[in-house]
């Protein structure tokens, strides 16, 4: 891992993930070969002794302690800030890898200069396919990516959805559980926008890169696991209200005015009506983000 020069900096960002980061870093030991890497993580203030087991169990790997949790965007950019490697492969702590996936997507990378990131396939526990491509966000490209999940647990529709992923294709967007770039490009975009806490940050990320003319590609042809979302889990009240941020935010950077006008009337409908029937404080503090949301650009 020492060898010069670093081929790929894989970066992750621990929150609070001792029940997990072990079967994640230890997969990663396990499969991962190739002549050099490096492995970066960044942990955003957690309290659950995860950030002191990385120390004493994988001493090779490079620590950066954050003094506070600055959302998973702010700590990407902080590993992505020490990396060396030509590339970066940023990596949920709720993964597992089952196999050396890194040499396809590099061949990938290499083979087309205008190939930006690239995504792997995911899997759920179980083996089963987790979409794992999306098309452009906006209103026509939420509806469609909903109506895409809601089909995937049709028994009719699944087996269609299935065959429309195995095949490697040019997407909008990878989600952002594991995903390759460039360095270059990724230190040209400006890394992560900050400004998304949590959700919509590769969303954001993919859509510069497209806006710079890279490519976005998904591939089948390697896997890993996805346990999708276990930080998010235990704090899932307080997450629904950043969605619902970043999703504002979201719009304010890359739609038109109609859309974001749309969205608006959208969510105080759905969350008004909410709380009124419920009394729940998080649909009225959802109702404050349409009001004081920034109304920052590209």
């Amino acid at each position: 891992m020492n060898q010069q020069p670093i081929s790929v900096s894989i970066i992750l960002v621990n929150y609070n993930g001792a029940e997990i980061l072990p079967d994640c870093l230890n997969s990663i030991e396990k499969f991962i070969d190739i002549p050099s890497y490096e492995i970066i993580i960044v942990d955003n203030a957690s309290s659950d002794g995860s950030v002191e087991l990385i120390p004493e169990k994988f001493p090779e790997i490079r620590l950066v302690r954050q003094a506070e949790n600055r959302g998973f965007g702010a700590g990407n950019n902080a590993g992505a800030k020490l990396a060396r490697g030509e590339f970066l492969f940023f990596l949920n702590t709720d993964t597992v890898l089952t196999s050396n996936i890194l040499p396809h997507l590099i061949e990938l990378m290499q083979a087309d200069p205008q190939i930006g990131i690239i995504g792997p396939k995911l899997l759920n526990r179980d083996g089963s396919l987790q979409i794992s491509a999306s098309p452009a966000l906006g209103i026509k490209g939420e509806y469609k990516a909903r109506k895409m999940h809601q089909d995937y647990l049709n028994k009719s529709e699944k087996f269609l959805i299935e065959q429309r992923f195995k095949e490697i294709q040019e997407v909008d967007i990878v989600v952002g559980a594991a995903f390759l770039i460039r360095s270059k490009l990724f230190d040209k975009l400006g890394g992560f926008d900050e400004k998304f806490f949590m959700y919509f940050e590769e969303s954001d990320l993919c859509q510069r890169a497209q806006y710079q003319g890279y490519k976005i590609i998904y591939t089948p042809d390697v896997s890993l696991i996805h346990l999708h979302g276990y930080s998010v889990q235990k704090v899932a009240n307080a997450m629904a209200i950043e969605y619902r941020r970043s999703q504002i935010y979201y719009y304010q950077k890359h739609r038109p005015l109609w859309e974001q006008f749309i969205l608006r009337i959208y969510l105080f409908y759905k969350f008004f009506g909410e709380f009124v029937t419920t009394a729940n404080l998080n649909s009225l503090k959802i109702i404050t983000l349409l009001f004081t949301s920034n109304k920052s650009k590209v």
